[in-house]
């Protein structure tokens, strides 16, 4: 069985629980019957557990304890009914939870069931059938509360991490995000600066503008590549 089961009882069931027998005992009742039905409902506890808890899975064992508290608040409900004084055996429901379910048939024998060959109840045992079936509400009461936190705190822990799945990704994509602007102002800056930057050779170095050749000057006879003027000679004198 899961710890759910053997974990102590909340004592604000208890307690209510408690004020509820109060309210059916009724001040009447001598302190030696006070005893006596405590002693009762103890046995009825150690039935429940170890008797069907501990032996059987938590789905079987509580399906168990239901047919029982229906059997009883039946029979409680109306004791003279012959339809809930007894059960077959042979009853796919009754075989199921109550005769293959370790512990069950034996609770239901201390309500006051007998074997004839039916499970017939005894009426003398209208105590004990009360007192049982208030045993089996309280119990299968505090089960329920109990899986509703369970399934309460399981969902909240499910939420959470699915919150934080759901941030992660979130986070990854906004990274990618960021990234994806930081290359694209990256990539803007390279090419702003490729537009404003000089032509180069295959060097690395500037390359100057070769000077004309053979530029003329203003005024006569001066090129660039001959720094004297040059004079015209006279043609030679003939007789």
């Amino acid at each position: 069985m899961s710890s759910e089961t053997n974990s102590p009882p909340d004592p604000e069931f208890l307690a209510a629980a408690a004020q509820r027998r109060s309210a059916m005992t009724g001040p009447s009742v001598s302190g030696f019957e006070l005893l006596r039905q405590h002693e009762q409902r103890q046995k009825f506890r150690r039935l429940i557990d170890p008797g069907i808890l501990r032996p059987n899975s938590h789905e079987v064992a509580m399906a168990s304890l239901k047919i029982l508290s229906k059997i009883s608040e039946n029979l409680i409900r109306e004791p003279e009914n012959p339809k809930f004084r007894q059960f077959k055996s042979t009853n796919d429901t009754i075989r199921r939870c109550l005769i293959e379910t370790k512990g069950a048939l034996e609770y239901a024998i201390e309500m006051g069931f007998r074997p004839e060959p039916l499970y017939v109840w005894n009426e003398r045992k209208s105590e004990e059938l009360r007192l049982g079936a208030q045993i089996l509400q309280e119990t299968i009461e505090l089960a329920e509360k109990k899986s509703a936190r369970s399934q309460t705190s399981a969902a909240e822990t499910k939420a959470a991490a699915e919150a934080a799945k759901r941030n992660a990704l979130l986070a990854f994509m906004d990274d990618r995000k960021t990234k994806m602007l930081r290359d694209q102002r990256d990539r803007h800056n390279r090419e702003v600066r490729a537009l404003h930057r000089p032509s180069v050779d295959g060097e690395g170095t500037i390359s100057p503008s070769p000077p004309p050749s053979n530029a003329e000057m203003p005024g006569s006879g001066h090129v660039l590549s001959s720094p004297d003027p040059v004079v015209d000679e006279p043609p030679s004198y003939r007789d």
